[in-house]
């Protein structure tokens, strides 16, 4: 991975085929924000961008449920998948709360995202804290090698002092670094999946972006199939520029598939049609 010292997250922006992502990215995102319906109505659409954003991170957490389902369901608890589906939809619910101690604290926030995700369902002295030596992961779908406890807890205070001082990486390639971390790291003895896509959601929206979070990347993540997800975080855990690229595009791409979602929403809206 290419970086420099002083912003090595802008460094990443000039990447083979980023700048180009990065632009086709704000140039969908700039479309929707421009549509007619979100002047008077862009409360509903935010409303249904986080039902389909829940449904999408469900999914690629292993419960792959249709939207109808998600939106008529009120008991969440049960069977995993449902309180898979019931973590997604309190996380997503909880994004937009933290955007403020983010800046300030990413740690604290991630704390507090696994805490919704678990929901009770584990144990009290594992929610909230990342893994220690020798506990165990239950993380669906990603199978690559575990890092340990202590590399978990250096990488996690790097991550989370980059974050803190800024800098000038476009918002697609910061929300990229903090989503691969999180999988590669799984901090967390649960949820990971789950809080790693919430993470990125809270990136686009407080970078300004996003701001009424309306382009969830999750839909994306979840259209472009599971095997591809996989695929592109394998890239972005090789460490190789080619890989690193491969998963920001990956990333982009799913925020332009959020972005058709919503586009598709204004256009129900304004026939009436939902």
């Amino acid at each position: 991975m290419s970086t420099t010292a002083s912003d090595p997250l802008a460094a990443l922006g000039s990447l083979p085929g980023v700048p180009e992502a990065v632009d086709s990215v704000r140039k969908a995102v700039d479309r929707v924000y421009g549509h007619r319906v979100m002047r008077r109505r862009s409360n509903e659409v935010t409303a249904e961008a986080a039902l389909r954003g829940s449904r999408g991170s469900a999914a690629l957490a292993g419960a792959d449920w249709n939207l109808e389902e998600v939106r008529r369901r009120t008991d969440f608890s049960g069977e995993d998948e449902a309180r898979t589906v019931g973590a997604a939809l309190r996380l997503t619910a909880e994004a937009g709360q933290l955007l403020s101690i983010w800046r300030q604290s990413p740690l604290r926030v991630l704390a507090r995202l696994h805490l919704v995700a678990a929901g009770g369902a584990t144990p009290d002295d594992a929610v909230g804290r990342p893994r220690l030596a020798g506990e165990v992961v239950d993380e669906p779908l990603i199978e690559a090698p575990l890092p340990g406890a202590e590399e978990v807890a250096g990488r996690l205070e790097g991550l989370s002092r980059l974050i803190i001082a800024g800098g000038s990486a476009p918002a697609l390639v910061t929300a990229a670094v903090v989503h691969g971390e999180l999988l590669a790291l799984r901090p967390f003895g649960s949820h990971n999946g789950l809080v790693a896509r919430t993470a990125e959601r809270i990136v686009l929206i407080g970078s300004g972006l996003d701001p009424k979070s309306i382009c969830p990347a999750e839909v994306g993540h979840a259209e472009q199939g599971r095997a591809a997800y996989v695929a592109a975080f394998e890239g972005y855990t090789a460490g190789t520029p080619e890989g690193v690229a491969a998963w920001i595009t990956h990333c982009g791409r799913s925020i332009e598939l959020g972005v058709r979602e919503s586009t598709a929403v204004c256009e129900a809206l304004q026939r009436g049609a939902a």
